[in-house]
Formats: structure tokens, sequence, C-alpha cells
């Protein structure tokens, strides 16, 4: 392949060879000498008071080295774990030790920690822990939290309320409803998900008292947060003094982001101890203590004028959080909610209001699309009822009301101004890919014998590339969003690769490497892309948000723009000629008009090899970089599925699924597919299969385990349909915006749309997730499907 023939070509990802062959190295593959085993000592109860902690049989269980309870961290100084993110001066922000001390208030929250020589002797030893509970009324559900009298989850958080956020005009939108033609409403719950990613969060803490040094392996997507949250916040120790390595991490759907308590006790614990300490979860231990995900009560209203075209929005959600405030819990139903309900369409007035709540459940945090599902799934199951019941076909109406492309930059009602797009482009392919108007008459004519076919469409919205610091600090975020990267090219021309952002299985060695090895001219197999280290690699933010190429991508290339730079005037020395004389191709810098050149690799040699070089110049070719965007980026995308209604069973199947997306310039398409195809699986799973359930007097959680909770398989999906429309995004070197979120994003109204659709006709509005064919069947009969459940 022709070295700058990279950007745009379906590479075979580089890092699957290792990942195939079982020699990817997790935290838990990593075995230190000396090392120790954390069992973690967890609550059975939703609430309770903890009156006493006896730990003297375990204590003295062969291979016990130490107990400790959340009383040993907090008398050593030991902080609570910080939130990340400021919704208002009057935000709620109740302590979250690693163990608890007073109260627990979730079923899973930590109580005790028992290390020793082995994971068995800790696991036996923990049951030997005998704590004294008084159990205390819970409280599950958001809504129900939030009435008077309901158990208070923390004394400082009065009526469970942690904040209430709102955006937009309300008296305008009020006015807009009350003279709308039509009104469309809806009353619904986007269910609680629990990630589920194949490697269970592991740490790994090691600390060398002979440099005074502090390391934390840990399976994370932000390894430099983790850093500064550990070391500035909760053991408050110098920050250089702090390492942390995040290696192979298998899958993490936003759930690996944040900092989380087991990080903590490990990395204390080594330092009390002397020696490494290590924790895995099982996976019944990932269902409670791993972040939960969506899990809001939402009511919203869409008004319509004669023509069909949108006149107003008023949404009320009431966000669930948990028991305590994860990471960057409180801007995922504010910030990246509310600033994307003008979706696709010019609408004029919206206003929304969102209350985020304490209950006795597992901490809510960013999964996959993280608010940007949730806003979609309003935005557009409102639209697709609100075709059925103005009598328009749902194509059309969405035609009516999109944001044309010359209308862009386009400023919203919410905050944001929208950087570029083709949103009709967008569904017109999708229609076209379906032959939606036969699609059409095939369901007319199922439909008369007697078969349930429904169409639905979804065209979705996001804001990616999170996004300008100075934005960010506006908003609440404790944090700049920028990404950093350095690039260091060795004097044989070899280039190693440093970034900020991490991978948990997007691709990023392959989507990065192509990208220098494009810029540089050079071979793919000459680059090496390092991530994951603090101790390597310049501050950077993470991956989350799809962020990756958009941010991280856009720090590398302009490195690459410095790295370039320096060459040219290494080259025109060595051609003699000025530097405005040379021109880059193909990995050689040539004199224009002639046949005089200079190669890459010897410019790198002579880099590091200086005898006829630059006057004035510093040797070596090695740069950094940070990029902080000019403003987040805006993928979007049309979604079409096709599903069949059982009459007798209710169960639904999917038909076909397509999916166009534009994401902007595509470095590799087999790995945006691929993003695609695992996104739309997710959204599905939403849909039809995903749900967690917590019992509403105790506070168990009743899907507790895979035979309980239920994800989709290769059988419950189609050959997914993709397409694709590149609308480069205008204020970032790539013009890239992103694709790890958006078929989340669209899949799941994508198909309830298409179920209702089956339905309508029998007098069906909708229909709570998950779709299951208990709940179809009941909807199809009148019968009530459940109330708000968590």
């Amino acid at each position: 392949m022709e070295a700058r023939g990279y950007i745009g070509a379906p590479i075979r990802r580089v890092e699957d060879r290792r990942f195939v062959t079982g020699r990817g190295r997790y935290t838990d593959d990593i075995v230190l000498p000396g090392m120790l085993y954390a069992w973690i000592v967890r609550s059975p109860h939703a609430h309770a008071r903890i009156r006493a902690i006896r730990t003297e049989k375990a204590r003295q269980h062969p291979g016990v080295v130490a107990v400790f309870t959340g009383k040993d961290l907090l008398d050593d100084g030991v902080g609570s774990l910080p939130t990340g993110w400021q919704i208002g001066p009057d935000m709620k922000e109740p302590p979250h030790y690693a163990l608890a001390v007073d109260k627990v208030r979730y079923v899973g929250d930590g109580v005790a920690v028992v290390i020793a020589e082995t994971k068995a002797a800790a696991r036996d030893a923990a049951e030997l822990v005998e704590v004294d509970y008084e159990e205390l009324p819970a409280v599950v559900d958001a809504a129900e939290a939030l009435k008077e009298g309901a158990p208070l989850v923390h004394d400082d958080a009065p009526g469970n309320l942690c904040y209430v956020w709102e955006l937009g005009d309300r008296e305008a939108t009020d006015r807009a409803l009350a003279a709308a033609h039509h009104v469309t409403k809806l009353e619904f719950v986007n269910q609680r998900l629990i990630p589920n990613a194949i490697e269970p969060r592991s740490a790994i803490g090691h600390y060398d008292p002979g440099r005074d040094e502090l390391t934390l392996y840990t399976s994370s997507q932000n390894p430099h947060l983790i850093r500064l949250l550990l070391s500035a916040f909760v053991l408050k120790i110098p920050e250089h003094k702090v390492r942390v390595i995040s290696p192979d991490v298998g899958g993490g759907f936003g759930s690996k982001i944040f900092h989380y308590p087991e990080e903590v006790i490990c990395a204390w614990s080594s330092r009390k101890l002397g020696r490494p300490v290590k924790w895995t979860a099982v996976r019944s231990e990932s269902f409670v203590s791993d972040a939960h995900g969506r899990d809001h009560i939402t009511t919203a209203e869409m008004g319509f004028d004669r023509d069909g075209r949108i006149v107003g929005l008023r949404v009320r959600t009431i966000a669930n959080l948990g028991a305590y405030l994860s990471t960057f819990a409180p801007g995922v139903p504010t910030w990246l909610y509310g600033t994307l309900l003008a979706g696709q369409y010019k609408t004029p007035h919206i206003h929304v209001e969102v209350k985020g709540v304490f209950t006795n459940t597992t901490p809510v945090d960013a999964y996959r699309g993280a608010g940007r599902p949730e806003a979609t799934y309003v935005v557009e199951r409102l639209v697709e009822l609100g075709a059925h019941e103005l009598g328009i076909d749902p194509a059309e109406l969405r035609r009516r009301n999109f944001i044309q492309p010359d209308e862009f930059p386009y400023q919203t009602p919410v905050v944001l101004q929208y950087d570029s797009g083709n949103y009709e482009g967008a569904l017109n392919k999708a229609l076209e890919m379906a032959d939606y108007w036969k699609l059409r008459e095939e369901q007319k004519r199922a439909r008369e014998q007697g078969r349930l076919i429904g169409i639905g469409l979804s065209c979705y919205i996001e804001a990616c590339g999170l996004a300008p610091s100075k934005v960010a600090g506006a908003i609440g975020v404790r944090a700049g969003l920028y990404e950093s990267a350095a690039i260091r090219v060795m004097p044989t021309g070899k280039v190693q690769v440093f970034t900020g952002t991490h991978s948990h299985g997007q691709g990023h060695e392959t989507t990065f490497a192509q990208i220098v090895a494009h810029e540089l001219g050079i071979p793919l197999e000459d680059v090496e892309v390092i991530h994951g280290d603090t101790a390597e690699i310049p501050f950077g933010m993470g991956t989350y948000g799809s962020r990756s190429l958009a941010t991280g991508g856009s720090a590398i290339y302009r490195a690459l723009e410095k790295v370039k730079a320096k060459a040219r005037k290494i080259a025109a020395h060595k051609l003699e000629v000025a530097e405005e004389d040379l021109e880059f191709r193909n990995g050689q810098f040539i004199v224009k008009g002639t046949d005089r050149a200079i190669g890459f690799g010897d410019i790198a040699l002579t880099a590091y090899v200086p005898h006829d070089y630059p006057e004035g110049l510093e040797p070596g070719l090695e740069e950094n970089a940070f990029y902080d965007p000019a403003n987040f980026t805006f993928p979007f995308g049309a979604h079409l599925s096709v599903v069949e209604v059982d009459p007798e069973t209710g169960r639904v199947k999917l038909l076909r699924y397509i999916a166009v997306d534009d994401v902007g310039r595509i470095i590799n398409p087999m790995i945006v597919e691929g993003q695609i195809h695992g996104g739309v699986a997710q959204g599905v799973g939403q849909a039809l299969l995903e749900g967690a359930v917590y019992d509403r007097s105790s506070g168990q959680l009743l899907t507790g385990s895979l035979l309980d909770y239920a994800l989709p398989r290769a059988d419950d999906l189609p050959s997914f349909e993709v397409g694709h429309q590149e609308t480069p995004c205008p204020h970032n070197p790539l013009g890239a915006k992103g694709a790890g979120e958006a078929g989340t994003i669209a899949a799941t109204a994508c198909v309830v749309n298409a179920v209702v659709d089956a339905l309508y006709h029998l007098g069906v509005r909708d229909i709570r997730m998950p779709l299951t064919p208990e709940r179809v069947w009941r909807a199809m009969r009148g019968l009530p499907t459940d109330g708000h459940a968590s």
C-alpha cells in the first residue's frame, strides 16, 4: 500500500493479533512478587446503620494478613471520593468513602476488606466478618424518593434531592405549547442498565517504600484522572509519587471511566502493608459495584402547528443518581442530556427541568452515549408518535422539521451550536437502502394477513469530542477536556506515539498509527502507539464521549505538524534550498520542480547525528501537543428497523436494521462499522431485553446475574446494513466527529418506534422498555404493562 493512502483504508486492527492469540495483558494477568489479595465485604442491605463490625475471627483465619474497615481508612486521613461535575451552587455532595463508616446505602456498599496471601483465603475469611446492622427503610424509585416521608438516603440531602437543573425558556415554551395545533405527550421510563464488559474491573496497589512511590494498575478508561483524584483528593499524597497504569482493558462502555472505591482500597492497603494488593471483581460483584446507567422517569410534550412543524418541547425528568455521586454522574442527565433535546430539528422553544435524586441503589453514571441516548429517545419517540397522531408519514414529518445544510452553524435554543450536517441526506440514504415505500406496501399486505410488521425510524444527533475547556468550566466540569500527544521519531525513522486517550476495544493502536503513517509517509508497521501509563505520556483526559479521534487524534495531528516543521528545516539545510521550495510527499521532502529529494528516514538520522545540521536548531525529533477543541463535534445519522410482533406471544423479532451514520471524516471504515455494530447491539439490548430491577421493599437487586439480566445474543440480531455519509467537522484538523456511541444513541428509539408502529392500529401508543413478550402481549390487549419500577 502506498504510504500516503492510509487514511480511509479498511485496515485490520493490528492489536487484534495479541488479543485473538490470548496474549493480551489485562490487570488481573499481572502478578507481582509478594502479592496479596483483597476481598471486599459488601452490605446485603440497601439501607442500614452499622452498629459494629467484628473482625477477630477473620483475622485469625489462615493466610489472612489484615482486615480493614472504613474507620481505619478514615482515621488514617483517607478522604471521600470526589465528584467531577458541579451542577449549580446548591448541589448536594454527600461524602462517599471507599468503605462505609456509619451507614450502608445500597446493596453492595463495601464495609470491610480482608487481605490475605491467596484470593481463596481472603474470600473464606470475609465470610467470618460479622457486621451488626440496624436495617432501615429503603427507597429505590426516584419518584418515590422525592415524596414526603420517603426514607432519607443522606441526612445532608433533604428530600433526597441532589439538585434541580433547568435549561431553556420556560415561559416561551409554555406559550408555544398552549398555542400549538396539536400536542403529543408521553410519560415513560428510560430504564436502568447494568454494564457488562467482558473483563471485570480489577486493581492492584503497589507501594515501593524504597522510592516512596505508589503504582496503581487498574482497568480504567482514564488513568490520568484516576491519578489526579487518588493523589490530590483521596490519599492526599504528591501526584508525582503516584503512577497509574491501565494495561489492556477488555471493554468499558463508560463504566470504567470513574474513580472507584476498590482503587482506593488497594492503593491504601499496599502503602499500609508494604506489599502489592490485588482485587478483581467476580461477575455477581460487578452487578452491584459497577456504576449503572440511564434510569430516568420523564414526562415530555411536543407541540406541532397545522403543517406538522414543531413549535415547542417541554421535558420534565427525574434522574436516579443512586446512593452516591459517581465521578461524572451529575452532568449526565443535565448538560449531556438537556442540550441535545433539539435533535436534528428546528425547534424554536425548548424547556427542560431535571431533578437529580438519591436512592438506595448502586450509583449511576455515564453508560455508552451518556445522556445522548436518553435525549434521542425523548425526541424520536415524540416525533414518531406525533406523526401517527397527525396522520403524516414519519419520514415526511422529519423532513419538514430538519435543520437544512445551508443553516449551519446552527444555534439551538439549548446552548449548543451545531457545526455541520446534512440530515435529510442521511435519511434519504437510509430510506433508499430499505426501499422504504416498498416496505410500507409490504406492511399493509402483511397486516391484511394478520401479521404485525412495524417500521421504525430514529434520526439522532450527539455531542462528542468533549469539549472546549473554557465551556467545560462554565458548565461545572472540574477538569479541562483537552487531549495530549507526543511523537517520538527514532534515529532509524521508526515512530512512537504517546497518547492521553486510552483504548478499551476501539482500535486506537491501528487508527492512530494510520494517521501517523499517512502524514509522515512511512509504513504502518513503523509506528507504535503507546497509551495507558501516566509515567510515559503527557497528562491526558482519557477515553469517553466518542472523543478519541476528534480530540486525541487532533492532538496527534498537531504534534505531527510540529515534527514535519522541524524535519522541513533539516531537509532544507541538507538540500541547500529554502523551506518554501520543498514539498512533502510519500515520505520525502522534494525540491519543487526537480527530482532532488531526501527521505524521512535520512532526516531522522540527521536529527540524532547532527554533523551537518542547521545552525541553532536543537538535535532530536520529538514533539508534544495539547489540543483543546473549539466546540463539540456533532455526529448524526438516520437508522431504520423492521420488526415483526407475534400476535399470540408478544415476541418481537428484529427482521432488518439499517444504519446510515455521518461521523465526519473516516480514518478506518472497518473500525467504524465495528463500532456501529456494537453500539446498535447495545441499543437493541435496552429496547428489547435489558433492565435492572430492584425489589421496592427491600432494595435487593433482583437482576443480579446473567441468569436474570438478559443481554442480546447473536440470534437476537439480524445482519446489520450499514451506510455512511461524510460531512467533515469544520473546526478540527482531521474533520472527524466520533463513532463510538452512535449506534446505541439511535437504536433504542428506532426499535421501540418500530414495535409501536406495528401495534398503533391496536391502540398502543407506548410500551415500557424493555419490550419483553409479556409487556407487548399485555399492551396489545389493553392491559397495564407495569409502573415506575427502577
